[in-house]
């Protein structure tokens, strides 16, 4: 937990609740960088019943209540904003419960609770149109012309995320066992790596299969594969695929005629934000080169901030009533905005 608050109010707070924990911060309408944060380490639970509110809330609220007590007395919080992993589809407890368990606890009014991708796009782009992909184990596109939102992949390691984390390392696995079997398209230096992680190639499906953590299990042979890339084919050529679907995921979701990018004459800014980008320019350089070739007219931008920023970013806006990005039912949720 961060040492001191110093700045005065009014304040807002920002929560980012994903696989790795629940992050919260506390900042100042005024100011778009956080004064104080704090982690817990814990993720909140998901349920027949989808992301538990309980559990998200015993652990927030006393840690809001604590950011709270050391920003000094008659301290209040003016607006919060909650940003969550699976918030679009498992997040009917969460718009059911917060607002009404914050005002009771916090004395905050106004809420809004937003999915994850929500707030990375507010933390790499802040509130203006454009375009923003999340990769990290899966992978996400979300773009505004502020006044829509275009929401593109995101749908998991079964069904998408094409171009993430599980969907390299699962090329990358499918090139080991090929070279292991003695198929076309194998990589003997892709079957090395899966050997000095996993054991025996004979022996991953019974470490996969039963996993119940597969997308990440699989996501984790990532960097391996952007090892090998310089001196593979193999595996070059897989992040090669990878980048191509990193930008038609940001073409499709970019503002434009159709659902396209490629439609827009006027250009905007595209932002690249998550974990998968710390592999750096094996996945960089073939990502940037198709977006030049896939949305011409974008501007590749680096990412302002995190999503816990853009929590704190739209809770600025509400906090001021200068919300410009688009109120959705499940992607940003404002209860009492239409």
């Amino acid at each position: 937990m961060a040492v001191a608050v110093t700045a005065a109010g009014p304040f807002v707070l920002g929560v980012d609740s994903g696989g790795s924990g629940l992050r919260v911060a506390l900042g100042v309408v005024e100011s778009a960088h956080p004064v104080a944060t704090a982690v817990c380490a814990e993720p909140v639970r998901t349920g027949p019943g989808g992301i538990d509110a309980e559990h998200l809330l015993d652990q927030l609220l006393p840690v809001a209540r604590n950011l709270l007590d050391r920003a000094g007395p008659g301290a209040a919080v003016a607006a919060a904003v909650v940003g969550a992993a699976g918030m679009a589809t498992l997040g009917d407890q969460l718009r059911a419960r917060l607002p009404g368990a914050l005002a009771g606890a916090l004395g905050v009014r106004r809420v809004a609770l937003a999915a994850d991708a929500v707030t990375a796009y507010a933390g790499a782009l802040g509130q203006r149109p454009g375009a923003v992909v999340a990769a990290g184990t899966g992978m996400i596109a979300l773009g505004t012309d502020l006044t829509t939102w275009r929401r593109v992949d995101g749908w998991g390691h079964l069904l998408g995320d094409s171009g993430g984390g599980a969907w390299i390392g699962r090329a990358g696995l499918d090139a080991a066992m090929r070279a292991h079997d003695g198929r076309a398209g194998g990589s003997p230096a892709l079957l090395s790596r899966l050997e000095a992680v996993f054991g025996a190639a004979s022996g991953l499906p019974g470490l996969l299969y039963p996993r119940t953590d597969r997308p990440a299990l699989l996501a984790s042979f990532a960097p391996e594969v952007a090892a090998c890339a310089a001196a593979d084919d193999v595996a070059a050529g897989i992040l090669l695929q990878a980048a191509a679907h990193v930008a038609e995921a940001a073409a499709a979701a970019c503002p434009g005629p159709g659902g396209s990018g490629a439609a827009t004459s006027v250009g905007f800014d595209i932002a690249l934000t998550g974990g998968l980008f710390r592999m750096g320019d094996p996945l960089l350089e073939p990502v940037r080169r198709e977006l030049a070739r896939q949305v011409p007219q974008a501007r590749v931008v680096p990412a302002a901030g995190d999503p816990l920023h853009g929590s704190l970013e739209i809770a600025r806006a509400l906090a001021r009533s200068t919300l410009r990005l688009p109120v959705h039912p499940t992607l940003l949720c404002v209860p009492g905005v239409a």
